[in-house]
């Protein structure tokens, strides 16, 4: 008989909708128990509106259930590092969205717990574990490429600053960087396989939050990548291109593929365009979850694997401001 694992969401979030709520729907696996959020009312709201069966009047509440066994951590990143800790000490499996968290400082506390407790610690990056995600470090790690030479990573969206959004809360941390330049790191990090020294930042800041991020990268051996990303962009974009002595591969829309996608490679004189079809990246994600909770797998992501991101994030936010 499958196991049921009931999941608690810290936050009436949007992303909980798109990352958890509707997936969750068709995957028999799992049932969204339980919802918890600053406000009572609100989320009374969401979960009639979501179908969600209980409202847990405080995230210590919720966080204590004895019928919640994963906790999904859809709250603004200021709310990472102190909810997922108190989540794995409460014996609980924690989901929590990217960035990780505000700083390395606040990644290492949170991955400390995770080890201390023995309970999983997983990061929402769900692009990394869609099909088109995992056959590219695939073709990277048997060296098809060759020896890598350049890259580049870039995923820019028009997000409007208005009061309520969070992503331009330097505070909450919001910025750019935070938000979607976190995606190109992670995955040109996933492709090359070490971590990158970071050689110059420029950033656009208005009061405090960055609008803009540029990051030139060089990795071991001396593979240079640019990593860009802006809220303010005039048309979305998000694509991924390596490039080593034999070839290069190129992802357009690397982040949800299941919205549309192209996935190429061009090797010795060859192109050729690769499947990208499979489940979404969310459905991908909760497959992930589900592995690891039964033990078939170790996560792809958290760990060491988001200290070294956040560790990134901060030299890059370093090098911008100065």
């Amino acid at each position: 008989m499958t196991q049921v694992y009931r999941i608690g969401l810290l936050g009436a979030s949007k992303i909980a909708r798109t990352a958890i709520i509707a997936p969750v729907r068709d995957d028999a696996r799992f049932v969204v128990t339980a919802v918890a959020a600053r406000d009572p009312e609100r989320a009374r709201a969401y979960a009639a509106e979501h179908g969600i069966a209980s409202v847990a009047d405080s995230y210590e509440t919720l966080i204590g259930r004895d019928d919640v066994y994963v906790i999904y951590n859809g709250l603004p990143p200021a709310g990472h590092a102190e909810w997922s800790i108190a989540a794995l000490e409460a014996g609980k499996a924690v989901l929590c969205e990217k960035p990780f968290a505000r700083n390395a400082d606040e990644a290492r506390a949170m991955v400390a717990a995770s080890t201390a407790t023995g309970r999983p610690l997983i990061e929402a990056f769900h692009y990394r574990f869609h099909t088109v995600m995992r056959r590219a470090e695939e073709l990277v790690r048997q060296g098809a490429l060759g020896t890598l030479q350049r890259g580049l990573g870039e995923f820019s969206v028009q997000i409007p600053r208005t009061p309520s959004e969070l992503r331009w809360s330097q505070d909450l941390g919001g910025g750019a960087m935070m938000d979607l330049g976190c995606y190109p790191l992670h995955a040109m990090r996933t492709l090359i396989g070490t971590e990158p020294e970071i050689a110059s930042a420029h950033g656009n800041f208005r009061k405090g939050a960055d609008a803009r991020m540029r990051a030139d990268l060089i990795f071991p051996g001396g593979v240079q990548v640019l990593i860009a990303c802006s809220m303010v962009a005039t048309a979305p974009i998000a694509r991924l291109w390596l490039e080593g002595a034999r070839g290069r591969l190129e992802i357009v829309n690397f982040i949800a593929p299941q919205m549309g996608c192209r996935f190429t490679t061009t090797i010795d004189g060859e192109t050729l365009a690769h499947p990208t079809e499979g489940p979404s990246t969310y459905a991908a994600q909760l497959d992930h979850l589900y592995e690891v909770l039964t033990g078939a797998a170790e996560p792809l992501t958290g760990g060491a694997d988001a200290i070294a991101t956040m560790t990134a994030i901060d030299a890059i936010y370093g090098a911008a401001r100065r």
